[in-house]
């Protein structure tokens, strides 16, 4: 089914739309939350709430592409369900270790000024992104959007584990330099 009609579906309140949503985006929203919870029954549910936070958005927002909508519902969801579930930071998994690598090039303390400049943050980083490589972008994109593990990187892009590593490493003191030029503080 086409994501239109899929979206039509929720627009007309069309309970077949979380079906339908669920056969066609299922396996990928699994994926992203797997990647992140590392846990098959809190991704199940996590996915399951997904569904539930896209029929009670959609209306009155319309995505402009479902598949980057619903991945980002479920990437929130994720990333809350584990805070929730790693309070006392126990555990272990891809995040921890997503988390610590991006530590030395983003702060994690907001001023307020930081906060209203979000925006020109966020500009910044989709220029840094657009300026690399098509497999340096997607290799840093699978590594700290979806949180994808350095060696299912390194296999799918025909890599050893400690290229990625050095790619990534590389890639992230190149943001961080691109970031200290644009004024952030690192």
């Amino acid at each position: 089914m086409e994501d239109n009609v899929i979206i039509d579906l929720y627009w007309c309140r069309d309970e077949a739309a979380i079906p339908a949503t669920a056969k066609k985006y299922g396996r990928y929203c699994n994926t992203v939350a797997i990647n992140i919870l590392n846990n098959p029954e809190d991704a199940e549910e996590c996915i399951n709430d997904t569904w539930l936070h896209a029929w009670n958005s959609i209306p009155p927002h319309r995505p402009s592409l479902l598949s980057a909508f619903l991945g980002k519902l479920t990437r929130n969801l994720a990333f809350n369900r584990y805070k929730q579930v790693h309070a006392q930071k126990r555990g272990g998994g891809e995040i921890a270790l997503v988390l610590e690598e991006l530590e030395e090039c983003l702060s994690g303390k907001d001023t307020v000024e930081q906060e209203i400049d979000r925006r020109e943050l966020i500009k910044e980083l989709d220029a840094f992104l657009a300026g690399l490589s098509p497999e340096t972008r997607r290799c840093f994109v699978r590594r700290y959007w979806y949180c994808d593990s350095v060696r299912s990187i390194a296999e799918e892009n025909g890599r050893t584990p400690a290229s990625v590593t050095m790619l990534l490493s590389r890639t992230r003191q190149q943001l961080k330099k691109h970031l200290t030029a644009k004024g952030y503080r690192i």
